[in-house]
């Protein structure tokens, strides 16, 4: 089993150059479907992460009955509303979803996302017809573990981003080696996965990445919610799946760590990434 580890020059070499000549349309387009009642922060973080790691476009698609709040916190990103029920995506927005989706460059769905019929039925419209890479985070992955059978007949490129106990929800076997546990899953569903955790675990069922970098005081609400939003920035930008996930989980955790030196582990917080996010994409 090939396992790769990644560095600051390793990151670097697999993060595009920006063109001097660009506009916001060359730096990716990306939809993200996130947030439900009560959980307002999950969709902000998650819209930031994706900005802060370099997206043109970030479009936000939450619950009618949150978007005043949405819009509120946002400037950056372009929040819209979506039909809704009891503060959960309604299977009514499926239209205006399918007709944005031929639009973007790379998809993100789940965080904070709520479980519902209606979610359930947003999650397999946007599996099942977007052609583009799609990111599966929180509530996404809970919703699938439901029907699994919709991530193996997906064509285009997935990214699973469970912890532990969604793993496990998901069908996956968890045993001492983190890694081949991830390995195998990928292996057999298709898709790229990263197993979150103190030594991250990426694998696309071939080639295998271990990350290094972060901390136990990323041990906080709303870290993954960056973190997702990180990864589908990236590969909006035309990074591959698998590495565009590698560099998401080594760019979060080198974050954390820098949040660490400077406030400790205690009272740092995923808006304290969000911030220093910068620094180490110069």
């Amino acid at each position: 089993m090939e396992i790769r580890r990644l560095d600051p020059d390793s990151v670097a070499a697999i993060l595009p150059d920006r063109d001097p000549w660009g506009h916001k349309g060359n730096y990716g387009k990306i939809l993200l479907l996130c947030g439900s009642r009560g959980y307002t922060g999950a969709a902000a973080l998650s819209a930031m992460g994706a900005l802060r790691t370099g997206a043109g476009l970030v479009f936000l698609g939450v619950p009618e009955s949150i978007y005043a709040i949405e819009a509120m916190k946002l400037n950056e990103p372009v929040v819209f509303p979506l039909p809704d029920e009891e503060g959960k995506l309604s299977e009514i927005a499926i239209a205006e979803i399918i007709d944005r989706l031929s639009r973007m460059d790379a998809v993100l769905i789940g965080c904070g996302l709520g479980q519902s019929q209606g979610t359930m039925a947003v999650l397999r419209a946007v599996l099942e017809t977007a052609e583009c890479p799609v990111v599966v985070d929180a509530d996404g992955i809970n919703l699938l573990a439901q029907n699994i059978s919709l991530l193996r007949e997906r064509t285009a490129p997935t990214i699973l981003t469970p912890h532990d106990g969604e793993f496990a929800r998901l069908g996956g076997i968890l045993t001492e080696d983190r890694m081949t546990s991830a390995r195998e899953f990928a292996k057999q569903t298709g898709c790229v996965l990263l197993l979150k955790g103190h030594r991250t675990c990426i694998s696309d069922g071939e080639v295998c990445y271990e990350n290094s970098t972060g901390n136990p005081g990323m041990a906080v609400g709303g870290s993954g919610d960056v973190l997702a939003g990180m990864i589908v920035s990236l590969l909006g930008q035309g990074i591959a799946p698998l590495e565009a996930a590698a560099c998401g989980a080594w760019l979060h955790g080198a974050a954390g760590d820098l949040c660490a030196s400077q406030l400790g582990q205690y009272g740092m917080l995923p808006t304290d990434m969000l911030n220093v996010l910068p620094r180490l994409l110069k």
